[in-house]
């Protein structure tokens, strides 16, 4: 809620008033000084506790302040202007007498510096908070390439980027979101690259939020997405400042949400869910061999469950004899259906993988084995389920694991498809998949076709799509311009 009181000269009671705002906080810090030789130099440093540097607050502020000597040639410098020109040593200075800007540089870990008689506060730059050291990001690990991942600090995140994109044409732009927090944003994006269509689109999308809280860029993710009721994002996101970088380089916006380690982009298309930085480190035989052992670890993760009761409970012609009488011997005195029993298995196989990720690492990998082993084999001992059935359940969970962001959309395809195989056999199965595809062709984000490129038979289009070329047979710049052309003729 905006401050309408402003600063009085009287230092007792703008520290009254500050005390006002915050009752009965004992983190507001309030140090009184008096200058030993000048009786009239006296004022009040304020901060909060925790939020600032102390070693800076000591030796850079208060020592210089109470040890300055005054000599004739100052005597008619106001003292505010004494302390800006060449007492106190921090380089972030600033003055203001608006008390909505005071109190949000407060709390974001300035001092004020107030002066008896002047009604203007003296804002000094002190932020000091820990934060957590730059690390491997734990959601994109990379055997080669860089180590180091996003914090929490908004500070470091924009050095991170800086010093993988030494161009004058980087360019930030802040924005504040959140009535309550007044979470910090920037919007990072390369000039020159940039498609000014979609920056406008996106800066409006943000500027139209109206929430008390923001954060994690979680929030904003859902917030500012084309499409609501879709398990596919059309917002994506990574942890590693040289994906990002990669991205901003042909063409995209990231948005940096200041206590978030996960640096939000867009547009987000498609292909990019099968596209990890290592590819383009490594030799690009390889790199290209595992980027479709993700297309075909997708495509069975959502499709094995679904083919396999649609071949046994319908369409058991399509199969060799040998299998289906394996199967059927292997099935004999399981009391449940084979629909039922792969919801089970599957829903049993989420409850595990839930239960992995958020109990203790110490015992984390205890219970994944307890639930694959133990339970696993005790279930088809038992007669509970069918062995074939935890074949088919452990090809679903291992492929699912190869592409972590999309565990939403594939949960949900799967199930998906599940249904209408229970129904309807392999036609079940082929219309969900024909509803898919449809599906995803109608997303767009950012006005992009969700699917741009895909489908395309043009070099220019598939040359980073299911197979990366090799860095000797790209042109010098063409992807960027490539990138920029492709973007801006969708969003005319």
């Amino acid at each position: 809620m905006p401050i309408q009181e402003s600063l009085y000269p009287s230092i007792d009671e703008n520290i009254a008033l500050i005390k006002r705002l915050f009752p009965g906080d004992s983190t507001i810090k309030f140090r009184k000084f008096q200058h030993p030789s000048v009786k009239s130099f006296s004022g009040c440093l304020i901060h909060i506790e925790g939020m600032v540097s102390t070693e800076t607050l000591s030796n850079f502020i208060i020592r210089p302040i109470l040890s300055f000597q005054t000599s004739k040639e100052s005597d008619d410098i106001p003292f505010m202007q004494q302390l800006m020109d060449g007492i106190i040593e921090v380089s972030e200075l600033s003055l203001s007498d608006d008390m909505n800007v005071i109190l949000n540089e407060l709390l974001s870990g300035n001092t004020v510096l107030l002066l008896q008689g002047h009604d203007q506060a003296l804002i000094v730059g002190t932020r000091g908070w820990q934060t957590r050291a730059v690390s491997e990001p734990g959601t994109e690990k990379s055997v080669i390439g860089p180590r180091e991942g996003f914090t929490e600090s908004l500070i470091i995140n924009l050095s991170l980027i800086r010093r993988r994109v030494r161009s004058q044409n980087l360019k930030f732009e802040f924005l504040e979101i959140g009535k309550t927090t007044n979470t910090s944003v920037c919007l990072c994006y390369v000039e020159d690259v940039v498609s000014k269509k979609i920056l406008h689109q996106l800066i409006k999308r943000l500027e139209r939020l109206e929430i008390d809280a923001l954060l994690d860029s979680g929030q904003l993710q859902e917030l500012i997405r084309d499409h609501t009721l879709t398990p596919f994002e059309t917002v994506g996101n990574t942890e590693r400042p040289d994906a990002l970088a990669g991205k901003i380089l042909e063409g995209r916006i990231a948005v940096l949400v200041d206590g978030s380690p996960f640096v939000l982009t867009v547009p987000f298309l498609f292909v990019e869910y099968f596209q990890v930085s290592e590819d383009y480190y490594s030799n690009y035989f390889f790199g290209s061999f595992n980027r479709m052992i993700r297309f075909l670890g997708e495509f069975l993760a959502v499709s094995v469950p679904a083919i396999y009761v649609s071949l046994v409970t319908y369409n058991q012609e399509m199969m060799p004899t040998p299998l289906l009488l394996s199967i059927s011997a292997a099935r004999q005195s399981v009391p449940l259906p084979t629909v039922a029993e792969c919801f089970v298995m599957l829903v049993v196989f989420e409850i595990l993988r839930e239960a992995g990720t958020r109990i203790p690492n110490s015992i984390g990998q205890a219970v994944s084995i307890v639930g694959a082993l133990v339970l696993g084999q005790a279930a088809v001992d038992a007669r509970v389920v069918s062995a074939p059935m935890v074949i088919v359940v452990g090809i679903t969970g291992i492929t699912t694991l190869l592409n972590v962001k999309m565990k939403a959309a594939s949960i949900s395809t799967r199930f998906m498809l599940l249904v209408l195989s229970s129904f309807m056999g392999l036609y079940g199965y082929l219309f969900g998949m024909i509803g898919l595809v449809i599906h995803l062709m109608s997303l767009r984000s950012f006005g992009v076709s969700y699917m741009l490129t895909v489908g395309s038979f043009k070099e220019s289009d598939i040359r980073d799509t299911v197979i990366r070329l090799p860095w000797w047979g790209e042109k010098v710049g063409a992807p960027l311009a490539q990138a920029k052309q492709r973007i801006r003729k969708v969003m005319r």
